[in-house]
């Protein structure tokens, strides 16, 4: 038997006794189903337990607190201190690693939340809601225009204020997952659990279209032989992770042999002018997402695979470790050196990422939740209406991980990053209030309004 914490091992399959007493859909939580008293057994994720919505929502709180500590501290009497710390370079030189601890904190760190990023999406692809079309379609669909007309917003904003840089377009196009389902867990009393598998499956793809555009408009100089180098140990990772450990020595062999393999890829993609942290969701990726010797359908086979192992394992360090870190220095901007909040109001940049954030993540979600739902058969998860939709919607304009990443590959250091960052900050607390608003609106709305006994669902 396997260790939870080795992604080399294979849980025990189903016996066909308990498989046939299911019925070949009881292990799909996510198929759009009603049950007879037309609740929504959808617990918002890939057919599991739900176990992962307090890890991110304790994630959220302790990337927030992580940012709130390191802005505290670069505005302090000792920020001379936050930024020697910042400043203080550590690795080896002759592997061109000799990086700052803030580079360390998005280049390594990050690539540690990229991979369970990686690991998520192979799962929610081949078990989890995006492996079925028309669950997935629309918030997949809806993710795009989330993505869409921010980015579109900020060129507006940057072009009629005029002088500003079009390299940011991409900062205020994604959403953090963690900081937006800790607020949905903290302020989302009233909604059905549709409207949590709708905001996991979005964030899930804007995470995806978010990987893609750095990779693809980020990297500036890019060395084809050690990214050639990276593929070749990342393939030989994902033939490891395949391996069976029939006995504990194996076991830990495997585990060494794989953490190696990751560290290898790492620095060879750092190499190679793409972002390190695309070697993370790559080797996320690979590794199978059924157990071996598991059905073709439902999440029971799912379980135990060697994803989902490997995402317990790192989830944890992902959560309470490598994002708050992350946040810590992203978040520690000295008001003194950019000129304070008036600064900010004067800047170009970060005017385009507040309108892209605050107004046009929800206006893309709506827009498209309003127009597929008019124009074609996509639905929305079994449960949830279109005026559910809209408090998510303000969530996904919480964009502060890869916002802050973003901003740091187009900006680099210097007073625009540190403006744009105070206006990722700002736009993302005030999302999460405007979301929290409008929930507090509707329960009183619903308050006054729910007859005793409560009623039947509405139609989308």
């Amino acid at each position: 038997m396997s260790t939870p914490l080795d992604p080399t091992g294979d849980a025990p399959e189903p016996r066909d006794d308990e498989t046939r007493a299911a019925g070949p859909g009881a292990a799909d939580a996510s198929d759009g189903s009603d049950t007879s008293d037309g609740s929504d057994t959808s617990d918002g994720s890939d057919g599991s337990d739900g176990s992962d919505g307090p890890s991110l929502s304790v994630g959220g709180a302790l990337l927030l607190v992580g940012a709130v500590l390191g802005f505290a501290w670069a505005n302090s009497p000792w920020s001379g201190a936050y930024e020697a710390l910042s400043a203080f370079r550590l690795g080896p030189a002759s592997l061109h690693l000799d990086l700052t601890m803030q580079a360390w904190a998005a280049d390594g760190l990050l690539a540690v939340f990229f991979f369970v990023v990686g690991v998520e999406l192979k799962r929610e692809l081949v078990v989890g809601s995006l492996r079925h079309l028309p669950t997935a379609a629309l918030p997949a669909l809806t993710a795009v225009a989330g993505m869409v007309v921010p980015a579109a917003l900020y060129v507006a904003t940057v072009a009629v204020a005029g002088g500003g840089d079009l390299t940011g377009w991409a900062v205020p196009t994604a959403t953090d997952i963690a900081f937006a389902l800790a607020v949905l867990a903290l302020v989302g009393r009233g909604l059905p659990s549709g409207a949590r598998l709708f905001l996991l499956t979005l964030a899930v793809v804007d995470d995806l279209l978010a990987i893609t555009v750095i990779a693809v408009f980020y990297t500036a100089d890019l060395r084809l032989g050690w990214l050639a180098a990276a593929v070749v140990v990342i393939a030989a990772f994902a033939a490891v992770v395949r391996l069976r450990g029939a006995t504990r020595v194996r076991r830990v062999l495997l585990v060494v042999v794989l953490l190696a393999l990751a560290v290898l890829a790492w620095v060879l993609v750092h190499a190679s002018g793409v972002h390190a942290t695309i070697a993370g969701v790559t080797l996320g990726l690979v590794i199978p997402a059924r157990a071996r010797g598991a059905a073709d359908s439902g999440t029971a086979a799912e379980h135990g695979s060697r994803a989902e192992r490997a995402e317990h394992a790192v989830r944890p360090w992902s959560d309470t470790l490598a994002l708050p870190v992350f946040a810590f220095f992203a978040a520690g901007v000295s008001l003194a050196s950019t000129g304070g909040f008036a600064a900010v109001v004067g800047s170009p940049e970060a005017w385009g990422v507040a309108v892209g954030l605050v107004v046009g993540k929800p206006l893309g979600v709506m827009a498209a939740v309003l127009l597929l739902g008019r124009f074609t058969r996509l639905q929305l998860p079994t449960g949830m209406r279109a005026a559910d939709a809209v408090p998510v919607a303000f969530l996904t304009g919480i964009g502060f991980t890869v916002s802050l990443l973003v901003s740091e590959l187009a900006f680099g250091a210097g007073t625009t990053h540190d403006e744009v960052t105070l206006a990722v900050f700002v736009a993302s607390l005030l999302s999460a209030a405007l979301a929290a608003a409008v929930l507090a609106a509707r329960r009183r709305t619903s308050s006054r309004t729910l007859p005793t006994g409560g009623g039947a669902a509405h139609p989308l």
